[in-house]
């Protein structure tokens, strides 16, 4: 392994190494290990360090709750409390002034890490010449507990630690402090709308992608932060006794406990609260708050067969799929009314051009709910502030699991990244087009770069308007679509906003 050049950064010195063009640091600690009296607390900035730290190998991930995908994708090890640490790929630590993009991982907030290999940020920085920067941040009970005593979305604040050191340290890895484009999947599309809600992350990032970023409600609830307790046997405001149970046992407890919640595929998230987190972020576009931003965001056509092709929901789906469908929106506080003419809207729309089979009208239904409608507020909200506004669809559908995932959620990211070839997804991206992964990452680098996602290999790609509603759509052939599914887009009127 050649060893990379001695990086000097605000808290002392690192190396890393060398690869096929890149500088490559991985571990990078920018806080202090949250544990012990620093369990259940914010982020404390990390204390400096004598001689050089070697930064070749990626620090552990946060510890996991169980998720069902793990029998797909395998679980990220190792696992620890001490995980607060960043990965940067560089095409040279040279004082260059190259565009940043720092992705926020998802995984329901949960599970995942920055570590994942679907992440590998190595053929996207040699590319595009820009710097990539993964993270890792507090997921599940250590990262969003919401209880007394224990200060709200610290996972949230980890992840605005990690861009604050970012902003102070990139420009010694060839990266432009002033130029960051902040992006994320799924827990990760939800994080990166967080942050532009947040003062004290003002000025920290000038562009933003959100993938496949979920409905963010406002109920604030410490129902499921209640039963893990319970589980534990501690009271509420005994924080002490809290931060002596070994992180085994949380776990443990938090598996129970959602498990017991099938449904709520987020049960832990950051919630709308103080300054972590301090309102909606559709307000946010809405006021104009984030107009100085360039916004790119975009959704999978079948995002919810992922979920629908494992447990609880799997089971669930049977003949009764339109009583489920009226249960899950009533929920969310949808009428039941509402409810039916939305199924029937979509029904109707569908007939003679995609499947009616009850199954494909839930998976249709909820993907909208969950995923397309909100983006769609966010598009509407924040064009009338940033020209700099753009919608696409991811539509090449996976071969996995026989066929029956579709393009599912999460499915765009190894285009993105250009790790096609990332061993854990064989299955799921067999036979992909390299040409679509090309056509995807020059994209996303175009927008990091500029605020336009616009390049030769492309057909134009307007920006976001509420007559023409342009939407990129990334599949076999790659094309403009007006008007996507505008029927059910109008069934959802008076819905989902704030």
């Amino acid at each position: 392994m050649e060893k990379s050049n001695i990086i000097e950064t605000k808290t002392g010195k690192i190396q890393g190494y060398k690869e096929e063009g890149l500088e490559i640091f991985k571990g990078i600690p920018f806080a202090e290990p949250p544990i012990g009296k620093l369990r259940f607390s914010p982020p404390v900035s990390k204390q400096s360090w004598e001689g050089v730290l070697n930064t070749t190998e990626y620090g552990p991930c946060s510890f996991q709750g169980h998720s069902e995908l793990e029998q797909y994708l395998g679980k990220l090890e190792p696992e620890s409390e001490d995980c607060l640490s960043l990965n940067i790929w560089t095409p040279a630590a040279d004082g260059g002034k190259r565009p940043v993009m720092f992705w926020i991982h998802g995984g329901a907030f949960m599970m995942g890490g920055g570590t994942d290999p679907m992440y590998d940020g190595s053929a996207l920085a040699l590319r595009g010449d820009i710097v990539v920067v993964t993270i890792n941040y507090r997921l599940g009970s250590f990262g969003f507990l919401f209880s007394k005593g224990i200060p709200p979305n610290l996972g949230s604040q980890d992840q605005l630690m990690a861009l604050k050191w970012v902003n102070e340290n990139i420009g010694s890895f060839g990266g432009d402090p002033a130029n960051i484009t902040i992006f994320g999947e799924s827990a990760g599309g939800y994080s990166v709308l967080a942050l532009c809600t947040m003062s004290n992350a003002k000025g920290f990032f000038r562009r933003v992608i959100a993938q496949s970023a979920p409905y963010i409600d406002t109920n604030v609830s410490n129902k499921i932060s209640k039963k893990i307790l319970r589980k534990l046997r501690i009271k509420e405001g005994d924080i002490d006794s809290l931060r002596e149970v070994p992180p085994e046992k949380i776990i443990e407890a938090q598996n129970q406990v959602t498990a017991s919640e099938p449904t709520d595929v987020m049960a832990l998230r950051p919630l709308i609260i103080e300054d972590t987190f301090p309102k909606h972020p559709l307000k946010a576009f809405l006021n104009g708050e984030c107009a100085n931003i360039d916004f790119m965001i975009g959704t999978n056509l079948e995002e919810f067969k992922l979920y629908t092709a494992m447990e609880p929901f799997k089971s669930m789906i049977g003949s009764e799929v339109e009583k489920l469908l009226v249960g899950f929106m009533g929920m969310m506080g949808i009428e039941t009314k509402k409810c039916e003419e939305i199924i029937k809207t979509y029904k109707e729309a569908r007939e003679g051009k995609y499947s009616t089979e009850p199954i494909e009208v839930f998976t249709a239904v909820v993907t909208d709910f969950v995923f397309r409608i909100p983006t769609i507020r966010l598009l509407e909200a924040q064009k009338s502030h940033q020209p700099n506004t753009y919608n696409y669809l991811f539509s090449w559908p996976s071969p996995g699991l026989d066929g029956i995932l579709g393009a599912c959620h999460s499915l765009e990211i190894p285009f993105v990244y250009g790790t096609l070839n990332s061993p854990t997804l064989k299955e799921f991206v067999s036979g992909a087009p390299k040409e679509l992964s090309e056509k995807m990452m020059d994209a996303w680098i175009s927008f990091a770069k500029t605020g336009n996602p616009n390049h030769g290999n492309i057909p134009n790609w307007p920006a976001y308007d509420i007559e023409t509603r342009a939407t990129m759509i990334f599949d076999e052939e790659c094309k403009v679509g007006n008007t996507l599914f505008d029927r059910e887009r109008v069934a959802w009127d008076g819905l989902l906003e704030i």
